[in-house]
């Protein structure tokens, strides 16, 4: 179980995380929305120990792991794996090796300086590759992947950490409709089978409300929302974007809806002109 008391991350004069007390139980899958600045990606940092809090305590299963340094820092960023919207993979290296960096927290330096990966941790990493759908791309360059490819390969290299959180920086935010239906169906799995809580930090509102069992919403660093999916109002989202009710929520969405025309009747139909439109 997470606990966050009273945190808060400073910039300088900046505030980017305001005083976020907040609990959160181990196997949920929560999405943090909010306007780019709110304090999403700051907050899932701290989590990380990638920033550390200006003030306030972060504790997980009662230990206080905003304080930790070295062996036991190493060992809970082994535990709390992350994802980014960037990849972080290496180009140059095929999709199998960048899948088995994932162990190297589980693995001694000298080890590590001359890749010895075990047998037993490559049939891991063939079975992380499988179970995301993309096992017939291993010993290609993972620069030569699509997006959404690329995506799957951080996953099962942040599976590879046997984590017991999985933090997910806007992971979607630069993938098509569908890739990101195919990653955030990957993330929810992860969540169902293994019971690991997933905290994931998302932009479309479609995207939280159908995959999120809980969301938070975030303005100025300060958690201004914090419940299920159906208690996401009109009102609600004008809080946390701050649109004083002139948000259109269509605009948030990947969602494609068809509405079927209504037939003409045989005295009133005409030749129509074609159109085509192309996304």
């Amino acid at each position: 179980m997470f606990e966050f008391k009273g945190v808060t991350r400073r910039f300088g004069a900046k505030t980017a995380v305001d005083n976020v007390t907040l609990d959160i139980p181990t196997g949920q899958m929560v999405g943090v929305i909010g306007r780019s600045g709110a304090g999403k990606s700051t907050l899932l940092r701290m989590i990380n120990r990638l920033a550390d809090p200006s003030s306030g305590t972060i504790y997980f299963d009662g230990r206080a792991v905003s304080g930790l340094r070295g062996a036991e820092l190493r060992s809970w960023q082994r535990d709390c794996a992350m994802i980014f919207q960037q990849f972080n993979l290496v180009p140059r290296l095929d999709v199998l090796t960048n899948v088995l960096l994932g162990r190297l927290n589980h693995r001694s330096t000298v080890t590590s300086i001359f890749n010895m990966f075990s047998r037993e941790e490559r049939i891991m990493a063939i079975a992380a590759l499988e179970r995301l759908g993309i096992e017939q791309v291993a010993l290609q360059p993972a620069g030569t992947l699509s997006g959404g490819q690329q995506q799957r390969v951080a996953i099962a290299r942040a599976l590879m950490q046997q984590p017991r959180v999985l933090l997910a920086d806007e992971p979607i935010a630069s993938l098509d409709p569908l890739n990101a239906k195919v990653v955030m169906d990957a993330l929810a799995d992860i969540n169902d089978r293994e019971g690991i809580t997933v905290i994931c930090n998302l932009h479309t509102l479609d995207t939280a409300r159908s995959y999120c069992e809980r969301i938070i919403g975030m303005a100025a660093g300060k958690v201004v929302f914090d419940g299920r999916p159906e208690e996401l109002t009109k009102e609600a989202v004008s809080l946390i974007y701050g649109a004083d009710g002139a948000l259109d929520e269509s605009m948030t969405s990947t969602s494609i809806t068809i509405a079927a025309a209504e037939e003409p009747s045989e005295a009133t139909a005409a030749p129509q002109p074609l159109v085509l439109l192309g996304v």
